[in-house]
């Protein structure tokens, strides 16, 4: 794989404009629903943040500190460049996943301003006052209530966009719109499958390569993710995030600096572009599964406490999730067959 070799707002092979740290602005000015965010005459920050796999990323804030993200799909994958070529449509398909989860989940998505499809570019809100969960994770910071926000978060996606909670008709046609073919296939090869097979592109770190060896022979292993792959790719319930790891959850603390304080943490889902109707386990499963790397992190570095809060995470989802989940059950749309048994 090869590193992108020019700069995407002056690459001519692009059909459509591409921004940059200096149009951006000159962007956000030319829309009246955008320039009223913030003034684009007295900017104090204007960034790429350059840290997406996908896409290229914009922050842009004013010195009222009043901001704007803009997040814009190239026609390839931006960490490798053309060699890896990506339908940009993918950012309506964040744009529309992201509108409705926040219909059915307030507060725990970014606010999306609006969708421009000309150039496959969401403006939405800005989040620099939050951190990334995995970061946070890393340093040993420990967010109360994040977990209980995700558990929340993904009931009420799995209750809300499921026939349980949406017209039938008006749910296929999501199902339908949502359709994610392209980017369900990469986590088809890269989770379930070329974990466990030589690839030719996998890369396993020397101190690693043990134990990535013991687990591909592990034939057990290997069936279990066949029927978790088959089941991903078979069971439509709910329009779920479809990459939900900590590093998809931004987190502010109610202490200084958004640290750790006395009360509940706010926390976001954010970047639903892999969203697509399927099951609802494959978003807590990402949860959960990166709550036991950041424990096994804990260990190893000798750090008790850390190991088991995060795997007291575990069990805070699913109480958060089962608990919501149970709240919602009597809004159901057909409770004529649909008994508390279900």
């Amino acid at each position: 794989m090869s590193a992108p070799a020019t700069d995407p707002a002056t690459d001519p092979t692009i059909g459509y404009e591409v921004l940059s740290a200096e149009s951006a602005p000159t962007y956000v000015a030319s829309r009246p629903d955008l320039a009223e965010l913030l003034d684009t005459d007295r900017l104090a920050r204007v960034e790429e943040v350059g840290d997406g796999n996908l896409n290229l990323v914009f922050i842009l804030t004013d010195v009222d500190g009043r901001g704007v993200v803009l997040k814009q799909a190239l026609p390839y994958m931006r960490l490798v460049g053309p060699d890896w070529p990506m339908r940009p449509d993918r950012a309506r398909l964040e744009a529309e996943i992201t509108r409705v989860h926040s219909r059915v989940a307030p507060g725990l998505v970014p606010a999306i301003y609006s969708y421009d499809p000309d150039r496959y570019l969401i403006a939405m809100e800005d989040l620099s006052d939050h951190r990334v969960w995995r970061g946070l994770l890393n340093e040993g910071q420990r967010h109360d209530g994040v977990a209980e926000a995700m558990g929340r978060y993904v009931a009420s996606v799995a209750f809300g966009t499921s026939p349980l909670g949406m017209d039938p008709e008006e749910q296929k046609a999501l199902a339908a719109s949502t359709s994610n073919g392209e980017l369900c296939r990469i986590t088809e090869d890269l989770v379930f499958t070329e974990p466990y097979v030589d690839a030719g592109r996998n890369q396993v770190l020397l101190e690693n390569e043990v134990d990535a060896a013991e687990l591909a022979a592990d034939t057990e292993m290997v069936e279990a993710m066949g029927l978790a792959k088959w089941k991903f790719m078979t069971e439509g319930e709910a329009i779920i995030h479809g990459d939900l790891h900590t590093g998809s959850v931004m987190v502010r603390g109610t202490g200084p600096d958004g640290a750790p304080g006395d009360g509940s943490s706010s926390a976001r889902a954010i970047d639903s572009e892999f969203g697509f109707c399927g099951p609802v386990a494959f978003d807590i499963g990402a949860l959960w599964a990166n709550y036991l790397i950041a424990a096994n992190r804990g260990a190893a570095l000798g750090d008790g406490v850390q190991r088991d809060w995060c795997l007291d995470l575990v069990p805070r989802t699913w109480s958060a999730f089962e608990a919501e989940f149970r709240r919602r059950w009597p809004e159901r749309l057909d409770p004529r067959v649909w008994h508390d048994d279900l």
